[in-house]
């Protein structure tokens, strides 16, 4: 076991030899000085795990100590010792950014203890992890194996991003690749789930079934409208994956309070043209085009998939005798998003805004096209940190807290998922077939029926029918699709992109999150 080192400095040292000799008897190594000018010179001749500083001391001050020694090592934590209460001298060292604070007369437990949380945490807490989940690891196996209801999945894949979370903080990362494999097992299992339902689901057959991406907003967007005094934000951030939401739960917790997550399914295909399409229609792909002909847009014309979104939004809160005022703001680059700061107070007159933000959709995409974003993102670890860098010094943040500032209440969700590709499934089809990698639709698709699932009736899950022998393939798990000429180069290139459109937990089961301002 390692021995830290650590100064010690009172100017009643001498009577502080009991808990030294605790200390060392614990495994540190101890160095007593008398005075603030020793301690500052100690820390400028060696190096020290810790310091303990007392406060009071006579000549150089506590507090000036701790300045001194701040500006030698930076880094070092200190400990301040007083036996003052008195609150500006706290805040004086807590602003100076102390590692802990202790009010004299000490006991010994309280020093271990404020050593070890400073020396120790990351060990203990990795320790702890890693040994809790162990224990869980056997509970959810067992589960997955288990016919589990679309809710059960939801918590069930909730709780394996938090153990895919605090394991990621963990040191070593060393159960990382434990919890990997059981994600593909769950998602192995979780395919076959959603082979076996979706279609009841989706003809509302079933005993139970999810809330789905065409009933977002009747079921949840429109009640809340009717009993919000103020106005309510509905923020969509595209191709939002739960761990991602995760991480950036604690910074935006700092302004509002999280009412409710619930999990919700994204139809199929998992795609921004079909699922957010059917989210602002209140309806399924295959009735949007019979019943809006000339806003439907199909995989293989040129014309942007998502142009009438507003257009949608408008006719769905007409159909349901809404006569709010509202506004729609999609937002695709930097600019979009400062423009929407600047001009936020109008926003406020509104009592919907419905705002969407496509960044996580572009870095997924970036990912893929981008060497550099490649390196910078090459696993869903350094995929959630690159998110969260983005969003804390991203326009979306600053308009979040505005609107904590105007006390709006928050939706926060998205559209579908996304899961990193790392298998390819072969697949064959004409030049009009789409070239999503997670699912493909036409006429003419060869391709072996294992490992896939197949739709023949594109009419029985409500999708657009091109023609009378229109078939759509999904990909399942983290498969994707290639052709076969050329197949290592485009293996190569999509091989452990983030890609969507398929079945897989990632993408299908989503966070539809309510949110209050604090002191609202």
């Amino acid at each position: 076991m390692q021995r830290y080192n650590i100064l010690w400095a009172d100017d009643e040292i001498d009577l502080l030899k009991p808990h030294i000799l605790f200390l060392e008897d614990k495994g540190y190594d101890i160095t007593p000085v008398p005075s603030g000018a020793d301690a500052i010179e100690k820390c400028s001749e060696n190096n020290y795990d810790v310091v303990f500083l007392d406060e009071n001391m006579p000549g150089i001050s506590g507090l000036e100590t701790l300045s001194e020694i701040k500006a030698i090592k930076p880094t070092i934590p200190v400990v301040m010792i007083t036996k003052s209460e008195e609150e500006h001298i706290m805040e004086e060292a807590i602003g100076a950014k102390i590692a802990d604070y202790l009010i004299k007369p000490l006991n010994p437990n309280q020093i271990l203890l404020s050593v070890k949380k400073i020396l120790d945490n990351k060990r203990l807490v990795s320790e702890k992890t890693n040994s809790s989940y162990q224990r869980d690891f056997r509970t959810l196996g067992m589960a997955f194996g288990e016919r589990l209801s679309h809710e059960e999945w939801a918590e069930n894949y909730k709780k394996l991003v938090r153990w895919e979370l605090e394991i990621d903080e963990t040191e070593g990362k060393s159960m990382a690749e434990v919890i990997s494999m059981q994600k593909d097992e769950a998602n192995s299992n979780f395919a076959k789930f959603v082979m076996d339902n979706y279609e009841e689901w989706i003809n509302d057959e079933a005993d139970e079934r999810p809330l789905m991406s065409h009933e977002i907003f009747k079921e949840r967007v429109f009640p809340m409208l009717k009993e919000s005094q103020q106005p309510v934000y509905f923020v969509l951030i595209d191709n939002l994956r739960y761990d991602q939401w995760k991480v950036l739960e604690p910074i935006i917790a700092e302004y509002f309070t999280v009412d409710n997550e619930e999990m919700y399914y994204s139809i199929l295909p998992t795609t921004t043209a079909y699922a957010r399409n059917a989210i602002f229609a209140g309806m399924m792909p295959s009735d949007i085009q019979k019943k809006y002909p000339n806003l439907w847009v199909n995989d293989d014309d040129e014309e942007g998939k998502n142009l009438q979104e507003s257009q949608f939004l408008e006719i769905l809160l007409q159909q349901n005798r809404i006569q709010e005022k509202f506004s729609y703001n999609k937002i695709t680059n930097i600019q979009a998003g400062k423009d929407l700061v600047s001009k936020f107070s109008n926003l406020d007159k509104n009592k919907l805004n419905v705002i969407v933000y496509n960044f996580v959709d572009m870095l997924s995409h970036a990912r893929t096209d981008s060497t550099m974003v490649r390196e910078l993102a090459p696993d869903e670890s350094a995929y959630r940190s690159l998110t969260r860098s983005w969003f804390l010094h991203s326009p979306l943040f600053e308009t979040l807290k505005l609107i904590a500032d105007k006390k709006g209440k928050l939706i926060i969700t998205t559209d579908h998922g996304t899961i990193r590709c790392k298998r390819p499934f072969k697949i064959i089809g004409d030049r009009n077939t789409n070239t999503n990698l997670r699912y493909k639709h036409g006429k003419n698709l060869g391709f072996t029926d294992k490992d896939v699932y197949v739709v023949r009736k594109p009419e029985r899950i409500f999708l657009p029918k091109e023609n009378i022998s229109t078939a759509y393939v999904f990909a399942l798990e983290d498969y994707f699709f290639a052709y076969p000429n050329n197949f290592n180069y485009y293996v190569n290139y999509y091989k452990d992109t983030f890609q969507h459109g398929g079945v897989s937990l990632e993408e299908i089961i989503i966070p539809f999150v309510t949110l209050s301002p604090k002191n609202g």
